[in-house]
């Protein structure tokens, strides 16, 4: 008895630490993989906002909400299963799918783009009179997760395969620390940038003069950041897209284009002395961006002048 009772404690022990040691290899594994993911949350939480600009200020919080629920969702129910599915039964798949919401981002961004310089713009916009408000919010919350299902499935394919070679038990550890931290850390992001100028106009009543000036600067602030957020939002969504595809081209072995924007790179880190890396990785992203901008501008040109296909600026 007492043999076997030691023989149970040694089983749980070796248990216990072989549990431990999967949880040390998950954290740091979404370590590595959540630093691999940076570009597409600045896409996300940069593009956020625009769901609720304009609308009911005492509807931001709700919709914002109902997007983060649908992004759990997105990462949870769909896509990390189908992601474990996928790394088990084709692997090789990852890249395409990498490849095709590179292109989607691209395509976004592209549109964006060409509305701003005076191109057609395709559906219902805040600038349009809303005659139903509830059918416009629900479209847009609609529209909210569904552009986040696509960087949801970017950020859950990348962090895949950073951890492609780990055991099943880390790789749908990573994928859920990974899903439930960008959410959070996005759309905590985004309700507080939404609800800036609220807070602004609350210290702005306070007695204090200190309150006062912090009040006054962030209402003064808010519609500058607002537009900062489009234009970075805008040029990530290029930036992460085309480096997506320059990176997946790479992996199928289409070496040219992703040598000509590393060359550009490592050049000019040469000539750029202590603040080169900074540089170089600056103009990389350019690179990426005008990349994402080409095939973006392409994408947009097939779907709506050739195939006449309508997207629904509500989206926006």
């Amino acid at each position: 008895m007492p043999g076997g009772l030691v023989a149970l404690f040694d089983d749980i022990a070796v248990i216990a630490r072989t549990a431990a040691a999967s949880v040390d290899d998950i954290g740091v594994a979404a370590s590595r993989a959540g630093t691999k993911t940076a570009g597409v949350v600045i896409d996300d939480a940069a593009v956020t906002p625009s769901y609720v600009t304009g609308l009911d200020p005492s509807r931001e919080l709700p919709i914002i909400g109902k997007i983060t629920l649908g992004s759990l969702k997105n990462k949870l129910i769909l896509l990390l299963p189908g992601a474990l599915i996928l790394s088990w039964l084709l692997p090789q798949a990852i890249v395409f799918i990498l490849m095709a919401g590179g292109a989607y981002l691209s395509y976004e961004g592209a549109e964006k783009i060409i509305e701003k310089l005076g191109g057609a713009k395709h559906g219902e916009t805040l600038e349009d009179p809303i005659e139903d408000p509830v059918a416009f919010e629900k479209k847009r919350v609609s529209g909210a997760i569904r552009t986040d299902l696509i960087l949801s499935a970017e950020i859950m394919a990348i962090t895949l395969n950073e951890v492609a070679a780990e055991t099943l038990l880390v790789r749908a550890g990573v994928l859920a620390i990974v899903g439930v931290a960008v959410t959070v850390f996005v759309y905590g992001a985004v309700a507080l940038i939404v609800k800036m100028d609220d807070v602004g106009l609350h210290l702005a009543e306070k007695s204090s003069a200190t309150a006062q000036s912090i009040g006054r600067f962030l209402l003064r602030a808010m519609p500058w950041l607002l537009k900062v957020l489009s234009v970075v939002g805008t040029v990530a969504m290029l930036w992460v897209g085309g480096g997506i595809i320059l990176h997946g081209l790479h992996e199928l072995g289409i070496h040219n284009p992703a040598d000509a924007a590393h060359g550009v790179q490592h050049a000019v880190e040469q000539v750029s002395g202590g603040i080169g890396g900074i540089l170089g990785w600056a103009v990389y992203a350019g690179v990426s961006a005008l990349a994402g901008l080409v095939l973006g501008a392409v994408l947009v040109f097939v779907l709506h002048k050739v195939f006449k296909l309508g997207h629904e600026a509500g989206e926006h």
